[in-house]
């Protein structure tokens, strides 16, 4: 048996955003039960059992199960994942930030090596065992049906853990590549677990685990009685972090200018409709584009545009910055020496600053 958020948990966090909000949610968390490490392996085989098979047990990355009696049993087997790295913040397996069942999951031996202390961020290679996860020197991505799961653990374990209490680190998340140094307890990226979280919402299998943390009755000893509260109100996540400003870029962009120019344009109508258009370019005046002569088809060049008929659009490039550009638009039917230009009055012009 287990529970469901009693009422008025989160009465105290209502109403508050930003810090106010992160510090509230960390006086409701803290001060949970704590198990031993040895505990912990005896709790994420009742927490992340396979449903379809008791014997059996759930890997987050590599999504399959194994015989929960695999503990440590080669490469093959399965051991305990912190998903916030034990190094980002030099707590190894001591009580609480070590041993905390709502950031503690199953996992593959040697996935669980390859994955090792990185931070959390989108890319690098496809793992050649974790179907779905990707890895590079200081990241590592899960598979896509665990993304949100991964986000909502460390955005507990940055909640929970704020120093505040003696023996415990301070936890934050930056947007940034991390030290695994033991002086800090630091783990990225916000942005990217901000989407996961999005994009892989909470399901119900995330809420039985949430519930059985907090109160398992066949197993009072393995429980914590405290919960995730990104697992029970997940908009508390964009209320903390979502809103955050990165730093500002320290300079300005230079060389700014426009070496192109596209025109656009509404097809003729009539009842013949022209075959393709000639658009003629000038950088000293609409008098000096020439108007082009029935029975002599005008090639393309840096001043002379061919576009057919349905086209709608022609970019001319190679400009100079600052200099006015005039152009004007010859509907034509035919070709090579039948062409026909639509001429006199009505042709469209246009000047354009080149920037």
């Amino acid at each position: 048996m287990f529970a469901q958020i009693p009422n008025g948990y989160y009465n105290t966090a209502t109403g508050l955003n930003g810090a106010a909000l992160k510090g509230a949610l960390h006086d409701i968390i803290d001060n949970h039960q704590e198990i031993n490490y040895d505990a912990v392996k005896e709790a994420v085989q009742i927490l992340d059992e396979d449903p379809g098979n008791p014997e059996y047990i759930q890997l987050i990355y590599k999504g399959v199960s194994i015989p929960k009696s695999d503990f440590n049993a080669g490469v093959d087997g399965w051991n305990r994942e912190h998903i916030w790295p034990q190094s980002h913040g030099d707590f190894g397996t001591n009580n609480g930030p070590g041993t905390d069942l709502h950031a503690i999951r199953p996992a593959d031996v040697t996935v669980n090596t390859s994955r090792s202390d990185k931070d959390f961020d989108n890319g690098g290679e496809p793992h050649y065992e974790a179907t779905g996860c990707y890895s590079d020197d200081d990241s590592w991505e899960p598979r896509d049906a665990v993304k949100g799961d991964v986000a909502r653990a460390v955005f507990y374990m940055c909640v929970r853990y704020e120093g505040d209490i003696t023996g415990e680190p301070d936890l934050e998340i930056l947007d940034d590549i991390t030290s695994s140094s033991s002086g800090n307890g630091y783990l990225g990226l916000i942005g990217a677990m901000l989407q996961w979280h999005a994009q892989d919402p909470v399901d119900q299998s995330e809420t039985d685990r949430n519930n059985l943390v907090y109160f398992n009755e066949a197993f009072p000893n393995l429980d914590q009685g405290n919960r995730n509260p990104f697992i029970d109100h997940p908009e508390y996540a964009g209320m903390i972090w979502g809103e955050q400003l990165v730093q500002e870029p320290t300079g300005h962009a230079t060389g700014f200018s426009t070496q192109t120019i596209t025109l656009t344009w509404t097809d003729a109508t009539g009842t013949f409709n022209p075959d393709g258009y000639l658009i003629r370019m000038s950088d000293t005046g609409f008098d000096n584009i020439p108007v082009p002569q029935d029975g002599v088809a005008v090639d393309d060049d840096f001043n002379n545009k061919n576009v057919p008929f349905g086209t709608g659009r022609c970019v001319f490039g190679g400009l100079t910055p600052n200099t006015m550009y005039y152009f004007k638009i010859f509907g034509h039917s035919g070709t090579g020496t039948s062409i026909d230009y639509k001429t006199g009055d009505g042709v469209q012009q246009v000047g354009i600053l080149a920037m």
